[in-house]
């Protein structure tokens, strides 16, 4: 293969490299995924995002993490792919089939995208968890005054701190550290999170396999999630990250985490690689 079209996309800045293998396969290996995101020798992303063919959805959404390896769930990819789907289609509602499930995306008023992310996962085996542990306060400490989190899967894992500012943590410190804790055994995303005097969540995400991220739409879901069980909201919240804001619910009826926020595309174009890591 002499080269991979690609679409680059970027949800409040936690970017993405699209690839569509469904008419021209591409098999991704944890090198090529590396080579890829790399921001100085690849195109540089967050995580890549390869379409497949899929028989329960519009599309299946398979995830590499910047550092090779797969994950779960994205919301701002899903968000952005559904986009894509959408704009193709030419229909207001498209299903993204993902190794957590099938997620629907719909458009929403301002060229926003609102994706269904389905129900949280909350028990401590379901995340999972190391050791059978409460998941609405855990019983652990990333440093002297940033203890009890929660712990959420939006088909992956999540640890949410509620501290006083969430814009004072060290995040480039706590962050690995707790991503890597043996309390996780398929390590975590982490956010820290503090209430806002308008009510809002300020959150900052560390991401399990791309490490500070603008934004990061599991993330918010788990916020909003741990947020409400912990008595801080409603079911409801603006989050505001580094990048930006998006509206949060936890809805009632369904107990589905619903979000909505912007999507763009940055640019398009052709990954030329070198013969070491040539896809097969």
């Amino acid at each position: 293969m002499d080269g991979i079209p690609f679409i680059k996309m970027h949800g409040l800045g936690n970017d993405f490299v699209i690839v569509d293998s469904r008419t021209s396969p591409v098999e991704i290996n944890e090198p090529l995924a590396q080579a890829i995101a790399n921001r100085r020798t690849g195109v540089g992303c967050d995580q890549l995002i390869v379409l497949e063919t899929s028989d329960k959805a519009d599309v299946f959404m398979r995830i590499w993490n910047a550092d090779g390896t797969e994950a779960g769930a994205c919301g701002n990819a899903t968000r952005c792919v559904g986009a894509l789907l959408i704009a193709g289609a030419r229909r207001n509602q498209v299903g993204i089939e993902t190794v957590a499930g099938v997620l629907l995306a719909s458009s929403a008023p301002d060229g926003y995208i609102t994706v269904d992310m389905g129900r949280p996962r909350l028990g401590w085996q379901e995340i999972p968890l190391a050791r059978e542990m409460d998941t609405v306060r855990l019983d652990y400490a990333a440093a002297p005054g940033i203890a009890t989190p929660a712990a959420v899967s939006m088909g992956n894992p999540h640890v949410v701190f509620f501290v006083d500012d969430a814009d004072r943590v060290k995040v480039e410190a706590l962050g690995p550290a707790v991503e890597s804790d043996p309390l996780f055994p398929e390590r975590a995303n982490v956010s820290f999170v503090s209430k806002q005097a308008d009510g809002a969540l300020r959150v900052v995400v560390w991401e399990r396999g791309a490490g500070r991220t603008p934004a990061c739409g599991s993330a918010a879901c788990a916020v909003v999630v741990a947020a409400t069980r912990r008595g801080l909201v409603e079911r409801k919240a603006a989050i505001w990250m580094d990048g930006g804001r998006l509206d949060m619910e936890w809805r009632a009826e369904d107990d589905h985490v619903i979000m909505t926020g912007p999507v763009a595309v940055a640019f398009s174009g052709v990954i030329a690689l070198p013969p070491r890591v040539q896809a097969a």
